[in-house]
């Protein structure tokens, strides 16, 4: 399954500025896979100065950032499951600014964060593989929206590539 299988109803509009990032060249899984790589290779070759570099005031340093990808993995990868297993229960959203301001992404050591970020990933991918085809299509409501078991997959990958685009245009 690729991105372009999503129908409009599958995913909140807003999403519409993450999905067009993932391409069509890879599978859902393939992508999350690949993806991961591509984002943590690309981080470690960011110059050292960078990593606690925030662009402007308030903004996330690189390191908030990484700590954001990995908290709304976890978050999204729940919903996943709770779709899939058929839980009919809206689950809330979450301020992501909180999150954030709360989780010291910034104090933590890029290589830990790179390797939990790593991990995550895999537990995503192990958890999407688990799915059958009837699973992906299954919906809920998270943040008050309908969402799909295979859109949030690509949601996630999409995500990732967005705040991938941040750190070339606003970190480097």
């Amino acid at each position: 399954m690729k991105v372009t299988d999503l129908k409009p109803e599958e995913y909140a509009r807003y999403y519409d500025t993450y999905l067009p990032l993932v391409g069509n060249e890879w599978t859902l899984i393939e992508e999350l896979e690949i993806s991961v790589h591509s984002l943590i290779r690309f981080v470690q070759d960011i110059p050292m100065d960078k990593y606690d570099y925030r662009y402007a005031e308030g903004k996330w340093t690189i390191k908030d950032i990484l700590q954001h990808l990995i908290d709304t993995e976890r978050i999204f990868a729940y919903r996943a499951l709770r779709f899939a297993r058929n839980d009919s229960t809206e689950l809330p959203g979450f301020d992501e600014n909180l999150f954030a301001a709360t989780a010291n992404g910034a104090e933590r050591k890029l290589q830990d964060l790179l390797t939990e970020l790593s991990i995550v990933r895999q537990s995503t991918i192990m958890l999407f593989k688990s799915f059958n085809s009837e699973d992906f299509l299954k919906r809920g409501i998270a943040s008050g929206n309908t969402a799909s078991v295979r859109a949030i997959g690509f949601i996630i990958i999409g995500h990732q590539k967005h705040h991938l685009n941040v750190f070339k245009e606003r970190y480097l």
